[in-house]
């Protein structure tokens, strides 16, 4: 994200980076596009409570977002093992018609697999063979995309009798007919005025639909909510933090939590979006949930006097029937780095100190593996997984972080691991029941905090109250270097009951793929680079590996169809880390191909050639800049607000976006049309007339002719 010189580790790990009826319940029809015939297709089957319920003795499929409700992400499927693993070959692969990042998990029912891709778009598609049964596009608006902190994507659908259920990237749930896609029912779940997103995959808990959202990067009041799955109801709504108490409180959490708030949070959101991970416990009938961090992240803006600032960075229990709160544990009081608690959290019942614990396990953002008694909250235990240097520890007794001097970065800058990408991200990890192993995509991406509380406010823009400008990347290619140094990602096997690392693989950078851990003694994961791998889940010896051609970011399934194991990952390259990482990022020259790729073994279906063309090497001629430093100086303090966290730091694109330093003379020309005219909002690019004057939109087209400069003159 950015950081100084060590800064630009730090911008690659930041970024977060429209329409519009205000619509209650809608019966629409749909544009599902039907592929194959009827009579060939997998029969539709139901999904109930009991199926959910007894997910984990369903070998064959993969019925809800981490196959079972403790999300522990292991097939039981062991016909692909440690000692066959080298025949696994493709068995078909599913082309997806956008160019985005891909990062859903696969559902997948009695043949049937039910997968998102960007843009929302839904595919169905026979598991057996790849050929495409229905898709839909819901149309998103692509000028929502401005919204969405880490690019337009999706992480999946959930199957409830025989409907299909996702949300949108606007904002609305979805409910499609799982034999043809058609629309059933499509509900706002979102203030159209507040810029929420949704990206992640809903949870169904005896017909309930639970669903939260993004947007607290953005200025927004997280919360969760719950629809019947008939008819598309509200049945109930937990928001994560309080609103105006001038208002009255929705309930008494909320008052309590008011009391760790102070000034007027509720002016700017306050965050807390529960926009990923969830985990339900049917014998103690209580759903988790993960949430997100503050809105501003600097805490001086949002809550001047400190405070814990409840719920933010929080599991918190709560009644799935109700959405009555139980209990919390907050990861990170009065968070300030963007430290959300959004990160895949597994259930499981494991040894501790010889009695056996009923748990749950999560590795947030902020650096230490957490193990709480899920009946109650209680900390049982919390250690750094990777390099952390914010706090020295985590109080055993009272369950809070020792933060180390000037942490807060009160005191001036301060170069914080790990940074806002987090020790781990969203990539999901998995957990092996039979050898008590933890599988971790972790990383090190180390951030420079500075204060920046007086920056303004402004709606549906990026608000961290951080001096971003600290974290611009050095255009010395040696500086570059060191930093990337220090740049680390790799996949780890963590054993929860000694808190201890067993053993790892180096990956060649961060932002590898989530995981899948199989009865096989297997671990599968995908790479930033575009490995798709097979790891020995006792010694971490890789096994066998796949050239994907884009790079992975989502995690890997498994299901059986006709007696055949099949492991299917969606793959690529895309998602935040290719829209912020800017020169390190561009350097790798990843393209995407987004795709479902499925493998058994003895496959032999092979990908497309990749054209030799495809890889753009001229940067072509920028025309005349001015030289003013003052001028490039203020379009560079424009561009890191608007612009960096979709098109990179530094106006270099990790290769999703258009690379701004390679435009053409005909778009440099009509600068002032894009920018400020929105003439390419169909294509996701916001004009911004009424936000920037006229004098900034040339300061911001000075600063990106410079960069362009700079790039045509290393190449040249």
């Amino acid at each position: 994200m950015k950081n100084n010189l060590l800064i630009t580790i730090a911008l690659l790990m930041l970024i977060f980076s429209c329409s519009q009826d205000n619509e209650n319940t809608h019966i629409l029809n749909s544009n599902q596009k039907i592929v194959s015939d009827k009579a060939s297709n997998p029969p539709v089957t139901q999904v109930n409570k009991e199926r959910l319920l007894n997910a984990n003795e369903d070998s064959r499929n993969w019925l809800s977002h981490g196959r079972t409700y403790d999300e522990q992400r292991y097939s039981p499927l062991q016909e692909i093992n440690d000692g066959n693993v080298n025949n696994l070959g493709l068995a078909w692969y599913f082309d997806i018609p956008t160019h985005r990042g891909m990062e859903a998990t696969s559902i997948v029912v009695d043949g049937r697999m039910y997968v998102t891709g960007s843009w929302s778009i839904v595919y169905a598609i026979d598991a057996s063979n790849g050929k495409e049964i229905w898709r839909y596009d819901p149309e998103v608006p692509k000028e929502w995309a401005k919204y969405a902190c880490c690019d337009v994507v999706n992480r999946g659908v959930a199957a409830w009798e025989n409907n299909i259920y996702f949300g949108t990237l606007d904002g609305y749930l979805i409910s499609l007919d799982a034999e043809t896609g058609k629309v059933l029912w499509r509900i706002d779940t979102i203030d159209r005025k507040p810029p929420y997103t949704i990206t992640g995959a809903p949870r169904i808990i005896d017909g309930l639909v639970i669903i939260g959202n993004g947007g607290a990067d953005y200025g927004v009041r997280g919360y969760v909510s719950a629809y019947d799955a008939r008819n598309g109801e509200l049945r109930w709504r937990f928001y994560t933090v309080p609103g105006n108490p001038k208002d009255g409180f929705e309930n008494s959490s909320m008052e309590k939590a008011a009391q760790t708030w102070n000034g007027e949070w509720w002016k700017i959101g306050g965050g807390g979006t529960v926009w990923d991970s969830m985990a339900y416990d049917p014998i103690l009938d209580l759903l988790y949930i993960g949430v997100g961090n503050g809105s501003p992240w600097n805490q001086k803006i949002r809550s001047p006097n400190g405070g814990d600032n409840l719920f933010l960075s929080s599991i918190v229990a709560l009644r799935p029937k109700t959405g009555e709160y139980v209990w919390h544990y907050q990861t990170t009081p009065g968070e300030t780095w963007d430290f959300t608690a959004t990160q895949h959290m597994i259930l499981a019942d494991i040894s501790i100190k010889g009695e056996v614990r009923k748990v749950i396990m999560q590795a947030p953002k902020n650096g230490f593996f957490y193990i709480l008694d899920r009946e109650n909250g209680e900390l049982i235990s919390a250690e750094p997984y990777v390099n952390v240097n914010w706090a020295s520890h985590i109080n055993r007794e009272n369950g809070r972080p020792v933060e180390v001097p000037n942490a807060r970065y009160e005191d001036g800058p301060f170069l914080i691991f790990p940074g806002p990408l987090g020790a781990h991200n969203w990539h999901p990890m998995a957990f092996n029941p039979t050898n008590k192993l933890i599988y971790l995509p972790s990383q090190e991406i180390p951030f420079v905090f500075g204060d920046d509380k007086d920056s303004p406010f402004e709606e549906s823009t990026w608000n961290t109250g951080t001096n971003f400008e600290l974290a611009a990347a050095p255009d010395d290619p040696s500086a570059l270097a060191e930093i990337a140094k220090m740049i680390r990602g790799q996949l780890v096997a963590w054993d929860p009951e000694k808190q201890s690392e067993v053993w790892r693989y180096q990956h060649a950078g961060p932002w590898n793929g989530g995981v899948l851990a199989t009865a096989g003694n297997l671990v599968f994961q995908g790479s930033l680079i575009g490995e798709f791998a097979a790891y020995n889940a006792t010694t971490g010896e890789r096994l066998w590996q796949f050239p994907a051609q884009t790079g992975i970011a989502a995690a890997p399934v498994s299901y059986a169809v006709n007696g055949e194991q099949y492991i299917s990952v969606a793959v690529g390259w895309g998602t935040m880390f290719s829209l912020v990482g800017g020169e390190m990022t561009a350097s790798l020259g990843l393209k995407n191909y987004s795709r479902i790729l499925s493998f058994k073994l003895g496959g032999n279906d092979a990908l497309p050639t990749i054209p030799l063309n495809q890889i753009t090497t001229a940067i072509p001629q920028p025309p005349k800049n001015i030289k003013d430093p003052e001028v490039i100086s203020s379009g560079k303090s424009i561009y890191i607000k608007r612009c960096w966290s979709c098109h990179g730091d530094g106006a270099a694109s990790g290769g999703t976006i258009p690379d701004l330093r390679y435009m053409n003379s005909e778009a440099h020309v009509a600068w002032d049309g894009i920018v400020m005219g929105g003439s390419l909002k169909h294509r996701g690019m916001p004009g911004f007339f009424g936000i920037l004057a006229k004098d900034e939109s040339d300061a911001l087209h000075a600063y990106v002719i410079d960069r362009a400069w700079l790039a045509f003159n290393k190449k040249n």
